[in-house]
Parts: C-alpha cells; sequence; structure tokens
C-alpha cells in the first residue's frame, strides 16, 4: 500500500479539521502520528500541557451543568443518531483506525460494530439504570426509602493504543448519557480514531464543549487531568494503573481500571476440537495479540494434546499477514518498536530456556516495519517470562494437563484475573468449570466476542487485571453519584423530651421483634412506588 494512500485517509487531520476537537490555549508543538502501516508520520496532533487539560476540564463542567438538567430521552437520543452516523460512516472509521492501529480490517470492523452497540445499548437500557430505586426502611410502612443516582461531574478518560474507538469513545458513552462532561486523553499513537468519533457525537447533537479531548503525552497530562475530574476511566498495564489509582485515591475520586491480564483458556477432554481450534486461533491473534482479553496460555486435557497441538499449529501457519487499508490479511502490525521489542524479547527469552517453538516467532519486516508472525510455544517452562507475564503480542503457549483440578489450578497461578475460556462439549459442565476460575468474565465455547458483545453483563478484572466494571448497570452506575432520601411518616424516630434515657431504650429495644418480624416478610409499606 503507497504512503500516499494512507496519508490521504489522515490528511484531514493534519490540515486542522479533526484538530479543532483539542483543546488547547496557547500553540504547541506538533506530536508526530506514526502509521504502522508505513512506519512514517502521517499527521500531527498538538502536544497538549497542564494549562490546556484545566481549560479542558473546566470547560466540560460549564457544559456539564445545563447537560445534566437535560432530559434523560433527549440524551439518549444523541446516542442513537450517534449510531445511525457510526453506521453511515463506518468506511471513513475502519480507515482511520486500520492506518493508526495498523490491525486487520476484520479487527477494525469490532470496534467499530462496538460502538453502535454500546450506543443502541445505553440509549436504550441506560435511562431504566438510572431510575430512583425504592430501598427498605427501617420501620415497614412509615419509612420511605429511595436512592437517587445523578452525574458525578466531569469524567476524565485516558485510553490506550490498541482499541482507540472502543476503550474511548465507547467507553464515555454511558458517562455522557448519565449527564456527566467528559475529558479525553487519548493515546499518543492513535488520535485521529477518538477525535473523528467525537466529530460525529457532536453531528448527532452531543453538545459542543461537553467532550474535551486532550492530545500529548500521557506522563505529561495524567496527573493534572486525575487532579482535576470527579470519577476517572483508565484502560492500560497494571504497573501504570497502580500510579493512576495511587493518584486518584490522592485526590479522592474513584477510578474505573481495566489492565493486564495473562488470559488462560482449559480444553476439557470432551472439547470439538476444530470448534475450539477455530475459536482460539482468534482469541489468541485477534488484533495481533494486543487485546487485553486475549488468549495468552492454553491448557489442553493431556488425552487430547497432540492431536489439538497439531491442529492449532496448522490453523495459525494459515493465517495471513498484511497491513494497509483491505479485508484481505487475518492478523495485521504490532503498534510500534516498544511493543515489537516486547514480543521479540519474550520469545527470545522463551527459546533459551528450552521452549519450542512451533511456529511463528520472526518480525516480519517484508510485510510491515512492526509485524511479528503468529507464534505458538510449546514446553514452555514456568520461569520464563512469556509463562507469567503478559507478551500483548501473537504469542500463545500451550500446555497438556492431566484432567479438570490441574487445568484450573494453573489458570489461577497467576495475580491477573480479566479473562478466561472453558471449551467442552457438555455446556453444563463447562458452566461448572468457569465459576471455578478467577476472572471477572468467563466464556464457554468461545474465545471472546459473545462475551464481549453482551452489553448488557458487566465486565472487567479481578486481582491485578484492575477494579470496576464496563457495560449493563454497572457501566453506567460507575459514573453516577448515590443519593438517598427517607422520608418518615407520623412522628420522627425520636422520643419526648419527657421520656428518661434508660425508658426509651427498654422501648426502642422491645420493637427490635416486631420490626425483624415485619422485615422478614418483606411487606409493602402503603405509600406505594
Amino acid at each position: 500500500m503507497s504512503r500516499s494512500k494512507v496519508e490521504s485517509v489522515l490528511s484531514t487531520g493534519r490540515q486542522g479539521r479533526l484538530r479543532t476537537g483539542v483543546t488547547t490555549v496557547d500553540d504547541r508543538a506538533p506530536l508526530d502520528v506514526r502509521s504502522p502501516v508505513t512506519g512514517e508520520s502521517v499527521g500531527t496532533v498538538p502536544s497538549c500541557t497542564a494549562e490546556d487539560v484545566a481549560a479542558a476540564v473546566e470547560a466540560a463542567s460549564e457544559a456539564q451543568r445545563e447537560w445534566a438538567a437535560t432530559p434523560i430521552a433527549e440524551r439518549a437520543d444523541v446516542l442513537r443518531r450517534f449510531a445511525d452516523a457510526v453506521t453511515a460512516t463506518r468506511p471513513d472509521l475502519l480507515d482511520i483506525v486500520q492506518v493508526e492501529t495498523g490491525k486487520a480490517r476484520f479487527d477494525a470492523l469490532e470496534e467499530v460494530l462496538d460502538l453502535v452497540a454500546t450506543a443502541d445499548y445505553y440509549a436504550r437500557e441506560g435511562p431504566g439504570h438510572l431510575e430512583p430505586t425504592r430501598r427498605t426502611g427501617v420501620v415497614p410502612g412509615l419509612t420511605r426509602a429511595v436512592e437517587h443516582v445523578g452525574p458525578v461531574g466531569v469524567v476524565g478518560c485516558i485510553s490506550p493504543w490498541n482499541y482507540p474507538l472502543t476503550l474511548a469513545v465507547s467507553d464515555l458513552l454511558p458517562a455522557l448519557l448519565a449527564g456527566n462532561g467528559a475529558v479525553l486523553k487519548p493515546a499518543e499513537a492513535t488520535p485521529f480514531s477518538a477525535l473523528r468519533a467525537v466529530e460525529l457525537l457532536e453531528s448527532a447533537g452531543l453538545p459542543e464543549g461537553l467532550l474535551q479531548v486532550v492530545t500529548g503525552d500521557g506522563e505529561r497530562l495524567g496527573e493534572p487531568l486525575i487532579s482535576r475530574v470527579d470519577h476517572l476511566r483508565f484502560t492500560g498495564s497494571t504497573a501504570v494503573g497502580r500510579e493512576v489509582a495511587a493518584l486518584a485515591g490522592e485526590h479522592l475520586i474513584d477510578a474505573s481500571l481495566e489492565l493486564g491480564g495473562k488470559n488462560p483458556a482449559v480444553v476439557l477432554d470432551d472439547a470439538d476440537l476444530a470448534k475450539t481450534v477455530r475459536g482460539l486461533v482468534n482469541g489468541s491473534f485477534a488484533n495481533a495479540g494486543q487485546l487485553c482479553i486475549a488468549t495468552e496460555r492454553v491448557y489442553v486435557d493431556r488425552s487430547a494434546f497432540d492431536e489439538f497441538r497439531d491442529r492449532f499449529v496448522a490453523a495459525t501457519e494459515r493465517q495471513s499477514l498484511g497491513v494497509g487499508l483491505g479485508w484481505g490479511p487475518d492478523v495485521g502490525s504490532l503498534i510500534g518498536d516498544h511493543q515489537l521489542d516486547t514480543v521479540e524479547s519474550h520469545v527470545a527469552d522463551a527459546r533459551e530456556r528450552g521452549a519450542t517453538v512451533e511456529t511463528g516467532g520472526r518480525r516480519r519486516d517484508d510485510v510491515g516495519p512492526w509485524v511479528y508472525e503468529p507464534t505458538v510455544l510449546t514446553d514452555l517452562p514456568e520461569e520464563a517470562t512469556a509463562a507469567s507475564q503478559e507478551t500483548f503480542g501473537p504469542v500463545v503457549s500451550l500446555v497438556p494437563v492431566d484432567g479438570v483440578d490441574e487445568a484450573v489450578e494453573r489458570a489461577n497461578d497467576t495475580d491477573y484475573g480479566l479473562h478466561a475460556s472453558v471449551w467442552t462439549g457438555d455446556r453444563a459442565r463447562g458452566e461448572r468449570v468457569a465459576r471455578r476460575i478467577e476472572a471477572g468474565t468467563v466464556s464457554v465455547n468461545d474465545g471472546y466476542r459473545a462475551m464481549w458483545a453482551s452489553t448488557d453483563a458487566p465486565m472487567g478484572g479481578v486481582g491485578d487485571s484492575g477494579v470496576g466494571r464496563r457495560h449493563g448497570r454497572e457501566g453506567i452506575r460507575d459514573y453516577t453519584d448515590s443519593r438517598t432520601v427517607v422520608t418518615q411518616r407520623g412522628h420522627p424516630l425520636a422520643f419526648p423530651d419527657a421520656v428518661p434515657n434508660r425508658l426509651a431504650a427498654a422501648a426502642a429495644t422491645a420493637t427490635l421483634g416486631p420490626l425483624r418480624w415485619l422485615r422478614n416478610r418483606s411487606l409493602p409499606g402503603p405509600w406505594g412506588e
């Protein structure tokens, strides 16, 4: 693919149209965006400063007050129109994502579809998730307790480069529906995808200024953003996530963090190997393995291991490599030098420690500057880097195990807990095994797509894989503050001044039995809902 074709996709960014969404209070030095397709710069965005962050938060806060007063039905309509706009401009978005990330076009399509699905879901179900909730009062029939939720104010989002639409704009849709303003700091490598999506949101009726964008270095902008916003959404490595969490704690704000993973798959002795191989090849090598929920460890029942290995290796070797626009290749590029260095070092360490590279294991300069072959390892020692640390590339290890108990034990032998999968011919058995795996989400007979696309179900990690959830009721409630209103009917819960404290205490104690009887029967109050 020619460099001129790549440049033409982002030419609007260099000429300034896309830059209009970046908040700056003065001229800033340009930040080059390099495409994995060519390895060369295809555009620039401003290198923002702490002063720009402060201006962005202030502007978002000002716009948020009017937005929060807008009826939620109107806010939901913006999301519906946004879904329509994304659908109408799908080829444009696919081109931008591919140029910025170097990913295969089908992997880019997953992001575009995710924007539509998430917008549709929250437009449809989000208002119900935000309705007041009746709670049980202290005296059934006399005490009415209602939980209300409202926006936190301004949500900050620091998003990564691997999914520049999904992990930036999709994550902010529920925050916006809940009545918040937002400030987005996209990854330095992939700002144009987010900027184009913000344009589409504003064309769908999102008030101008409600969603601000600042571009530039995360280390430079992280602390100024965290210190000013009311909630933070961060997706990235566990190491950086710890620093983000510490800053959020220092400023007493909540943070939703999706961090790293070393995701296992468990292949049971009754699994359909043809379906399992097809699902796990996709689950391992989607987006060249640069996917937080990608499979990196596969534990296979020993009775099926040899056949599974042979089938999996053959299927891996059939994966086509390529960069550029179009639907041809199955596997695209890594994002840059830093990620290629990580993958190469993990595979080199595995080789030095005696692992077998069944297939792959090479960079492919003939395909693109940062392309690496899908790689399958066996005989990987436990002390190898690739056995315990997240590779975040197209590398997966296959390990034989003796039965379910060992498979589960090995799957759980990690500090991470983001995603896992179980493969079996018996659905009920698979669900039982899935409940034993210590991960925020577990797929049965699928790599990750069915889980991710189930937008009504919460998704997130445990352990070193993060805190908080996206999707579902939890995914929008994360961006709200809870306010409880309790109304007492009749007399307040206070004794007259004339009643001595001893008698008041005796009377209060005497009511415990009747109150417990009433609560245990969940008797409805006379006030209704």
